[in-house]
């Protein structure tokens, strides 16, 4: 983001703020905008990183990385959701480094989202760089726009689910995936 532009949406950020009825000079404003629009710039640029995988060596039973923490800002409300999330997958010819998936999770999260488009990008990301048997995705998060406002309902969690290939077509690989993590 260049200078101009930080300089834009701090005016803009400013001015929502007045026209919310905040007193932007008072003292613990004065650096909201600043320090907002860094805080946005920095949330919706996650680190890039290299897909790195590996000969599986013949390994062909499941690779789970479960209760991964993630945040996210609801695209139609812009308050946040956050969670966990549970993610599979069988290989076939190669394996990923395991710090490999919550770094997909958070590149797919960490931007003005929804939680089922979260759930498949993740899956299908996996399914692009590993070829594998099968991917299951879980992600179970609580949303800030329905518990503040709304429905106003608390503590109230949203599941998405995405399975593929053989957590698919396969209730026994299914099975044992929801019972990992319980």
């Amino acid at each position: 983001m260049s200078k101009n532009d930080k300089q834009v949406a701090e005016y803009h950020m400013r001015e929502f703020l007045t026209a919310m009825g905040q007193d932007v000079t008072r003292e613990g404003l004065q650096e909201t905008p600043k320090r907002y629009v860094k805080f946005m710039e920095e949330f919706l640029s996650p680190p890039k990183f290299n897909f790195t995988t590996f000969d599986s060596e013949g390994y062909d039973e499941m690779v789970l990385v479960n209760n991964i923490p993630f945040f996210s800002f609801c695209e139609h409300h812009i308050a946040p959701f956050f969670g966990v999330g549970h993610i599979a997958y069988i290989p076939d010819k190669k394996i990923v480094g395991i710090s490999k998936l919550p770094r997909t999770l958070d590149m797919f999260s960490q931007q003005l989202q929804n939680q089922e488009r979260i759930t498949e990008q993740v899956a299908a990301k996996i399914m692009e760089e590993l070829n594998p048997r099968g991917v299951a995705v879980v992600l179970k998060a609580r949303h800030m726009c329905m518990e503040m406002r709304g429905v106003k309902k608390h503590d109230t969690w949203t599941t998405t689910s995405k399975m593929v290939g053989a957590f698919k077509e396969d209730l026994i690989c299914r099975n044992e995936f929801l019972n990992l993590i319980k």
